[in-house]
C-alpha cells in the first residue's frame, strides 16, 4: 500500500510539474512573440490627433463623394478587414476607413466605450480631416453607432448603409470579459489560433497581409477599449432604440443569408428601420456576417446604382 500511494504521489508531483512547465512556456512563448511582432507591424495609413489621442485612418481614392467606413467589434485591423471593399470603390470615391480606438494602429484609451463617446471621436477626427459631407458606411455594430451618429450630424451624413449590421433591438450576450482578458494574456489564445488558424476571419488578401492581420489580433484582442465596448454593449443597444433614421435620409442595408437563418427576425427589424424613410431598401446576398470580404464587388455595384437612383429623384 506504501509502495502504491509512494508511485501515484510521484505521478501527481509529475503531472503538475508538467502541466506548470507546460503553461509556463505559453506564456513565456506568447511574451517573447508579442515583443518580436511589435516590430514587424508595417505602419499604414495617417494619424489624426482626437481627444489627445492618435486615431489611424486611412483614406484611398479622390473621387467627389465621400464614404467613411466603420468596423464591425473587435475587428483587428479596420483597414485591412476593409481591403476588398476599398479597393472596389476607391475608384469611384473617396474612401476613409477609420480605426477607432483600440483598433487597428490607433491608441488605445480608459474613456467608457459609450455610442455617444465613440460617436464624438469619429466626429472630431472627420473634422480634423475637413471631411463635412459623406456617406457612413458601417458594418456589425457599427449600425448602433451609425444610428447615432446620424440623429447627431444629419446635415453632414449624406446616406447610411449597414453591412449586416446591427439593429437596436438585437439580443445581446455578454462577453466574458476577464475570462477572454486572460486567455489573451495568458498565451492560450495564440495556442488556440496555432492549433486552429481558421478561427480568425480574414478577407482574400496575400500572406504577408494575412501577417500582419494576425500581428494586430493578438495586439489589440481585448485590449482596453474593446473590454470596456464589450462591457457596454447592452446599454448602447438599450440607447439606440429611441432613434430612428432621419426621414430624408436615404438608408441601405446588405444583409448575409447566413446571418437571417442564424438571427430570428434579422430581415424584418432592418425593414423595421426603413419604415419612416423616405429612400430606404433591403439587399440580402448569399454569404456570411463578412459580406465585405465575399460580395465587395456586389456591394460596389448596387451602391452605385443606389446612390444614381437618389440623384434622379431629386
Amino acid at each position: 500500500m506504501k509502495k502504491l500511494l509512494k508511485i501515484m504521489l510521484i505521478a501527481l508531483c509529475t503531472i503538475v510539474t508538467v502541466l506548470v512547465v507546460f503553461v509556463a512556456s505559453v506564456y513565456v512563448v506568447n511574451l517573447i512573440s508579442n515583443e518580436r511582432e511589435q516590430g514587424k507591424i508595417e505602419d499604414y495609413g495617417q494619424k489624426v490627433m482626437v481627444d489627445g489621442k492618435q486615431m489611424n485612418v486611412l483614406i484611398q481614392g479622390d473621387g467627389k463623394e465621400t464614404i467613411v467606413l466603420l468596423p464591425g467589434y473587435g475587428t483587428a485591423s479596420p483597414v485591412l478587414d476593409f481591403k476588398p471593399l476599398v479597393d472596389e470603390l476607391s475608384p469611384y470615391y473617396r474612401v476613409v476607413v477609420i480605426e477607432p480606438f483600440g483598433y487597428g494602429l490607433s491608441d488605445d484609451t480608459d474613456k467608457v466605450r459609450t455610442s455617444q463617446n465613440i460617436v464624438n471621436e469619429i466626429h472630431e477626427c472627420l473634422q480634423k480631416l475637413n471631411i463635412k459631407k459623406y456617406t457612413m458606411m458601417g458594418h456589425s455594430i457599427s449600425g448602433i453607432y451609425g444610428l447615432e451618429y446620424v440623429n447627431q450630424y444629419e446635415k453632414e451624413v449624406q446616406a447610411f448603409v449597414g453591412i449586416d449590421s446591427s439593429f437596436p433591438k438585437q439580443e445581446t450576450d455578454e462577453l466574458p470579459v476577464s475570462s477572454l482578458q486572460l486567455l489573451n494574456q495568458s498565451g492560450f489564445y495564440r495556442l488556440l489560433l496555432k492549433v486552429n488558424p481558421d478561427q480568425l476571419v480574414m478577407p482574400k488578401v496575400d500572406d504577408q497581409t494575412k501577417a500582419q492581420i494576425k500581428m494586430l489580433t493578438f495586439r489589440n484582442f481585448m485590449d482596453e477599449s474593446q473590454a470596456s465596448e464589450a462591457d457596454n454593449f447592452r446599454n448602447n443597444f438599450k440607447n439606440a432604440q429611441r432613434l430612428h433614421f432621419p426621414k430624408k435620409l436615404p438608408v441601405v442595408f446588405y444583409l448575409a443569408d447566413q446571418t437571417e437563418k442564424e438571427t430570428p427576425n434579422w430581415k424584418p427589424m432592418h425593414e423595421e428601420l426603413l419604415k419612416n424613410v423616405d429612400h430606404g431598401k433591403v439587399v440580402t446576398f448569399k454569404g456570411g456576417h463578412y459580406l465585405h470580404h465575399t460580395r465587395s464587388k456586389e456591394i460596389a455595384a448596387d451602391f452605385k446604382g443606389f446612390l444614381s437612383e437618389i440623384e434622379s429623384n431629386r
